[in-house]
């Protein structure tokens, strides 16, 4: 894997660490935000089939070591509905 790939923890698409969103569970508080901060991260693919599955079968909070707080997905389930329709939508081949 090249330096700046990241791998989606629930659909495993390995892409460019700009095409995912990073949810950090920042050290030493523990606490669990999106995007900045430094600590143990976990990536997701901007779709609603990942999110879905990370949310539904908890891959987030088993990849940080966390709880994972109900208001971050909402969020991200926001971020998800702002963004143009084609984009949160796999295409013909994608999973």
């Amino acid at each position: 894997m090249e330096p700046n790939n990241r791998r989606c923890l629930s659909c495993r698409k390995v892409a460019p660490k700009k095409a995912f969103w990073r949810v950090v569970r920042v050290y030493p508080s523990r606490q669990v935000q999106l995007d900045e901060g430094m600590g143990r991260s976990a990536y997701i693919c901007p779709q609603s089939s990942c999110l879905a599955a990370a949310q539904k079968k908890n891959r987030l909070g088993r990849s940080l070591r966390t709880s994972v707080p109900e208001e971050l997905y909402d969020i991200l389930w926001q971020r998800l509905a702002a963004m143009p329709a084609t984009e949160n939508r796999p295409g013909k081949g994608e999973v």
